[in-house]
């Protein structure tokens, strides 16, 4: 064990190629997905928290359901619609970087949603609704509310990273973890170890575990307001 272990700590020390080469892809591609699924979960946290029609509380329920929705379940869904014989065929990107995007994409943007729902309307409670009553569009003054709160914003937004950058079902599924292609850190980790490559599975380890604890002292470094924090962390 402790020869693996000053193995893997060799191989981060001397910038093992092949080991960096995984961390930089599996940034790439949590970045990208958080990104889009930023842009989508964002927009739709902050209409649900001031739309108000027949099925409202039906539609919240169900994001707040698919926080809880299995990573392998996502990819299963993602690589029958972009297989060869499913809707997307045609697009011809299954088994690359961009299925991977799309599937952390849908993985993490109920969390996004759910959360900027809650931290809009909290937002609105205290306030926020001044903006309607000066006449301001209720999607309008629902997205001007993120950007005031824009730290809390940002804290939610590098919890779902966090999410992103861990996950290992849907990208196993739909990225086939294929070597110099589509290999990330937690894929590679399981590969690695079933393979017996201990020193290489514990550096990637150590270098995942450095990713999300960085973003967690990030997060816990955000001087935001506490009530807030909570919304954005519940």
């Amino acid at each position: 064990m402790m020869e693996s272990l000053v193995l893997a700590l060799e191989l981060i020390a001397r910038g093992d190629a092949e080991l960096f080469g995984i961390a930089t892809l599996s940034l790439r591609v949590s970045l990208s997905a958080c990104v889009l699924a930023a842009l989508l979960g964002l927009t739709l946290g902050a209409w649900l928290a001031v739309a108000r029609f027949p099925g409202h509380r039906a539609l919240v329920w169900a994001v707040n359901t698919l926080l809880a929705l299995p990573s392998v379940v996502v990819g299963l869904l993602v690589y029958l619609l972009l297989s060869r014989s499913g809707p997307l065929g045609s697009w011809g990107i299954l088994f690359t970087p961009k299925a991977m995007v799309i599937a952390q994409a849908i993985l993490v943007t109920p969390m996004i949603a759910a959360l900027s729902r809650r931290l809009v309307a909290d937002a609105l409670a205290g306030g926020g609704d001044q903006l309607i009553a000066l006449g301001a569009r209720p999607l309008t003054a629902a997205l001007l509310m993120l950007v005031h709160e824009r730290l809390a914003t940002l804290t939610l937004l590098l919890t779902a990273f966090g999410r992103a950058v861990a996950e290992v079902g849907a990208v196993m599924i739909v990225g086939g973890n294929i070597a110099g292609v589509t290999r990330v850190m937690t894929t590679s980790i399981a590969l690695e170890t079933s393979k017996g490559d201990l020193p290489l599975a514990l550096a990637l380890g150590l270098v995942l575990l450095g990713v999300v604890g960085l973003i967690h002292s990030g997060v816990a470094m955000i001087p935001v307001r506490d009530k807030a924090l909570r919304v954005a962390m519940a």
